[in-house]
């Protein structure tokens, strides 16, 4: 795939500063949501839009665009300038370090291209790579703007935060995928039934943070705060919302948490259950290593939602889920083929 063996190096450092900038940006975001910062700024300008207000009035003008948002209108509108330019410099800082990842990510690829390091084959997949992150732009304006242009909407729809959430993990997904791609580590060989349990758990945490994204969006986390049960019971009443309907499963608050909770449970047991099966084998530290993962993140979401979910606690739920997604795709690649029939370098 890389021509040289100093152009494979260079290429998995730059992969490796994009992931943990995709991953910081994961946490930044996270944080811009919490502290309710994502509506601050009204407008998409991917060029000028890097500068911040500069001046007085330049910040009395973004004031007052962002006065025209239902946010501010039934819910900030007791806010002070000073306030506004906190949440400002989150959303702000949202967006540069989105600009950042795009300008290491393009700078790098043209240096690997000039320097001819990469054979077609990796072009392409390192060119699908940076058009994963335009799009992931494009996306998070189209989140954005659903918070702004409804009257009844006071924060993004919760299906666009999950769309966004999702392709972040996508990203980081993929460039860890390349990343290994390169390395001289070669697969393990596993039985095949354990092998199905590496997907199925890869597949199942995607899907449990994408549930997340739900939670989060709605504020879920927040509305029951007890645990095993939920206000007293194992099922809600109000799983499903008259108003809702089948909906609820995506816009319900109770349906949306309890859902969350039995996922964890059932990804918990198959955790366990891989790394029991995975004793006497070669892949054995690393199904543990999962397990122990997931173990953690279910232990760390129970306290953060006995606490009320407070920011600290969620945004480090978040951080944690990150590594346990990327763990798993980690996983899924060491055990997807037999050793043998793999080279060190594909």
């Amino acid at each position: 795939m890389a021509k040289t063996e100093t152009g494979r190096v260079w290429i998995r450092r730059w992969l490796i500063l994009i992931a943990v900038m995709v991953y910081a940006m994961i946490l930044i975001g996270g944080m811009t949501r919490l502290t309710d910062s994502g509506l601050s700024i009204t407008e998409w300008d991917p060029i000028s839009g890097a500068l911040p207000p500069i001046g007085h009035e330049a910040w009395l003008a973004e004031f007052d665009k962002y006065k025209q948002t239902a946010e501010f209108q039934q819910q900030n509108y007791n806010m002070t300038l000073g306030e506004f330019e906190y949440i400002y410099w989150w959303e702000w800082g949202h967006r540069l370090f989105g600009r950042l990842i795009g300008l290491v990510a393009i700078g790098g690829f043209i240096v690997f291209a000039a320097r001819k390091w990469m054979g077609r084959n990796l072009s392409l997949r390192l060119l699908v790579l940076i058009a994963l992150g335009g799009l992931q732009g494009a996306i998070g304006w189209w989140m954005v703007s659903s918070g702004i242009g409804e009257t009844d909407r006071l924060d993004v729809a919760p299906y666009r935060l999950m769309t966004h959430f999702v392709l972040a993990l996508i990203i980081i997904g993929y460039t860890a995928w390349l990343w290994l791609d390169l390395g001289r580590r070669s697969a393990v060989q596993v039985k095949p039934l354990l092998r199905k349990f590496a997907i199925i758990l890869a597949i199942l945490i995607t899907v449990q943070m994408a549930s997340g994204a739900l939670v989060a969006g709605l504020d879920a986390g927040r509305t029951y705060t007890d645990w095993p049960l939920m206000n007293g019971e194992f099922v809600p009443s109000n799983y499903v919302e008259t108003q809702l309907g089948v909906r609820s499963l995506f816009e319900g608050r109770a349906a949306t948490q309890f859902n969350h909770r039995i996922l964890a449970y059932i990804i918990w047991a198959l955790a366990m259950a891989s790394a029991w099966l995975s004793w006497r084998t070669a892949a054995r530290s690393q199904f543990v290593w999962l397990g122990g993962l997931v173990t953690l993140q279910a232990v760390w979401g129970i306290g953060t939602l006995l606490s009320g979910a407070p920011l600290q606690l969620a945004i480090v739920h978040q951080a944690l889920g990150v590594i346990v997604f990327v763990a798993a795709i980690r996983l899924m690649w060491i055990s997807r083929t037999p050793t043998e029939l793999r080279s060190p370098s594909s």
